[in-house]
């Protein structure tokens, strides 16, 4: 449930449509969506042999640390705080606000309602991990459920069918190339979210087998309910009418069911959208707790409550920073300068292993699982998370330029920590 409620939140029902824009046949639309689950799943296999190596709180933060130097490991955190995590959580914050204006007629704007879900969700995960897992499953099960109805009515009474030709929508050459790279921007944010549950990897009762586990079944369902709204979405409306609707999960149940089918899904998206922001609240602070625990961020973020064990600093401080970022930008612009930054750390992490399979050449195996098709399959999921972040900068400059500023920020504040930590 944690895999699974890190990964689907908004992104399933807004972002199909932003991959119609790019690339128009069915071919080409699921081929996307089919390639990000293929990233997804290797992304989980490496991240599952790291975590067995290495099960500890803290994640892809543990990963760097280990594998490269403090500072690498810090930076990471830093954009963590500031761009990535928080970064995604207020894009699906603000979507939260959008819909349940819609469902309520509240006439608030987006920014008090965002702040108001963020910062509820942090007071109950500040009540220890029991809490937050407990919402997070709740969650996760109630937004299975909606993603369920939507495939089960678009199908049933939704009409219509898939052509399957043509096959491209242009021929084969650096344009098609350039729109498929574009087109997995959204996809790739929508995948996204897998690497987070190894954050509570010291929480867990035995992280080797269940993270291991969790990882690769969560991701594979993931990918079944994605491929199935997609087919839906493209039985139902079409390629041209999935382009042409910003809301194409609710248009699809508007054909199928009407105004209350509209409705239904909004609930659904609006509950679906709770679930994400609740799974980034209970994991993501376990990085900046073990920062802290390494001396290279404020004593006070590194301590636990004493009745329940929760690094409630950490959770109040990421959840100020999302409700800041969620007052500050729109869904599209918080997208397209998370996703540069955060495909950076998921190619550095995934050359971690790299390093770790080097170094421990000569030691024993024992509860170690081991990533299928390494070296091949690892190498090649760097260089596709190269090749997102190139094409995220190319298509968006400036937004990606605003996330890659922070990251480099990070270098002189690592400086001054790690001199504090050392004086």
């Amino acid at each position: 449930m944690i895999v699974m409620g890190g990964i689907v939140g908004s992104g399933i029902f807004i972002n199909p449509y932003v991959v119609a824009q790019q690339v128009h046949t069915p071919l080409l639309i699921l081929g996307v969506w089919l390639i990000g689950g293929a990233l997804a799943m290797a992304g989980a296999f490496i991240w599952a042999e790291l975590a067995t190596r290495l099960p500890d709180s803290g994640g892809q933060y543990i990963y760097l640390r280990e594998a490269y130097h403090p500072a690498v490991a810090f930076i990471y955190g830093w954009v963590l705080l500031l761009v990535t995590q928080t970064g995604g959580m207020a894009a699906v914050a603000v979507t939260f606000a959008k819909y349940f204006r819609a469902i309520t007629g509240l006439g608030a704007g987006d920014g008090p309602i965002a702040a108001a879900a963020l910062l509820g969700l942090t007071a109950i995960n500040c009540l220890g991990v029991r809490a937050g897992s407990n919402v997070q499953s709740a969650m996760m099960l109630l937004k299975s459920g909606a993603i369920a109805v939507l495939v089960v009515a678009g199908i049933v009474l939704g009409g219509g069918r898939v052509h399957p030709l043509p096959l491209l929508d242009r021929p084969v050459s650096f344009d098609l190339l350039r729109a498929i790279g574009a087109a997995m921007i959204p996809v790739a944010f929508a995948y996204g979210g897998w690497q987070t549950s190894t954050f509570v990897a010291g929480e867990m009762r035995d992280p080797r087998r269940d993270l291991s586990r969790g990882l690769i079944v969560g991701v594979i369902g993931v990918i079944a309910l994605y491929l199935s709204v997609n087919y839906v979405c493209l039985r139902v409306l079409g390629p041209a009418g999935l382009a042409a609707s910003q809301t194409p999960a609710s248009s699809v149940m508007r054909v199928a069911l009407g105004e209350r089918g509209a409705e239904f899904l909004a609930v659904g998206i609006a509950v679906s959208t709770l679930g994400f922001l609740s799974q980034g609240i209970l994991t993501a602070p376990r990085v900046y707790y073990a920062m802290a625990r390494d001396g290279l961020f404020f004593e006070s973020v590194g301590r636990l409550s004493p009745r329940t064990g929760a690094p409630v600093v950490a959770i109040m401080l990421q959840g100020v920073f999302a409700t800041v970022i969620a007052f500050s930008g729109r869904y599209e612009q918080i997208l397209n300068y998370v996703t540069s930054v955060d495909f950076i750390s998921f190619a550095l992490t995934a050359s971690a292993l790299f390093v770790f399979r080097r170094r421990d050449a000569g030691r024993p195996r024992v509860g170690i699982y081991r990533t299928p098709g390494h070296p091949y399959t690892t190498a090649a999921f760097v260089a596709v998370c190269a090749a997102i972040v190139a094409s995220t900068i190319a298509a968006y400059p400036q937004h990606s330029a605003i996330g890659l500023t922070i990251l480099l920020t990070g270098v002189p504040v690592y400086l001054s920590w790690s001199r504090r930590k050392t004086g």
